[in-house]
């Protein structure tokens, strides 16, 4: 039994909540964003711009959320909760939410074969996946045996060498902090360096003194990788494998890339927090101490059991 969500096993006819958008033509991104938001809800698409989840309270929260979303940006939505009568069958659009999840397992099954990314980013993918498998896809078992052994091999490999442990360091970053770089401080004093200094440097760069560690700056030890942003790079680097920070890094990354990736509900309201403290507090050190209130709180509400 999936372990993820809430389960929808059930006699009878199902019961099914429809999304039904009308977006406008301008701006792309928006339609981007949209779209993006959807697959990361698990919706499938049943006609165009009608889409369709199981009901269930999260699911029902996760429509309303989104119809709230479109209509504040100039779109059209409707929410609809029914049961199907004639043309497709529960049957059939379970298949096609099956059909979604198996594609993901598919993929992370794959590069965990293949050495293709680093297991702990596929652990990631695959309680995304599993996030939104609402009836047991097929596919899944051999997607979590992939992964498995993937993180065996890894761990045989690396002899699970974790970094050494870091006291008093000063941690260098620009001024003017913003989110990733009060999410990455928070992250270091609360996971990293407990007794960690913070120095401000004026330029995008800073030559390195001794005993100094730079982040999210230029030619910096700690900074964005690829498509990451810092916050998701000390993770990797530090081996913090805690579900409620790898979800705070995607608030952290959706923000400070603005590219919508994750597209998890808690982003906008924690995107006008960050906002506000940057506008309230000119001082860095101030911006600091305020980002950890919104950052130690956030984990908190993350952490909490499903339904806690």
């Amino acid at each position: 039994m999936n372990d993820t969500v809430e389960s929808f096993s059930q006699e009878g006819p199902r019961e099914w909540l429809f999304l039904i958008h009308q977006l406008p033509p301008e701006p792309a991104y928006f339609r981007v964003k949209v779209r993006r938001r959807l697959q990361r809800l698990g919706a499938v698409a049943l006609k165009n711009s009608v889409y369709i989840l199981p009901l269930g309270d999260e699911t029902l929260e996760d429509f309303q959320w989104l119809l709230r979303e479109i209509q504040a940006d100039g779109g059209e939505a409707t929410l609809c909760r029914a049961t199907l009568v004639d043309g497709a069958t529960d049957g059939q659009i379970e298949a096609l939410f099956n059909a979604e999840c198996d594609a993901g397992y598919r993929e992370i099954e794959r590069m965990a074969r293949d050495g293709e990314l680093d297991p702990a980013r596929l652990a990631t993918r695959m309680e995304e996946v599993k996030r939104v498998d609402f009836f047991d896809a097929p596919a899944r078992e051999r997607a979590e045996r992939a992964l498995a052994a993937a993180k065996s091999v890894s761990a045989q490999a690396s002899g699970e060498a974790r970094p050494e442990p870091i006291r008093g360091a000063t941690w260098v970053t620009r001024a003017g902090v913003k989110v990733d770089r009060m999410a990455s401080a928070w992250l270091i004093r609360r996971y990293i360096d407990a007794e960690a200094r913070f120095r401000f440097a004026a330029g995008k760069s800073s030559p390195r003194g001794t005993g100094e560690r730079r982040f999210d700056m230029f030619e910096g030890e700690y900074t964005h990788e690829g498509d990451r942003c810092t916050f998701e790079v000390l993770l990797e680097r530090f081996r913090l494998d805690d579900p409620a920070l790898r979800a705070i890094g995607e608030i952290v990354h959706d923000i400070d890339c603005k590219d919508d990736k994750f597209g998890r509900p808690e982003t906008p309201g924690i995107a006008a927090l960050i906002e506000g403290i940057a506008r309230s507090h000119p001082g860095d050190p101030e911006r600091l101490v305020q980002g950890a209130v919104v950052f130690d709180g956030l984990y908190g509400a993350l952490s909490r059991p499903a339904g806690g």
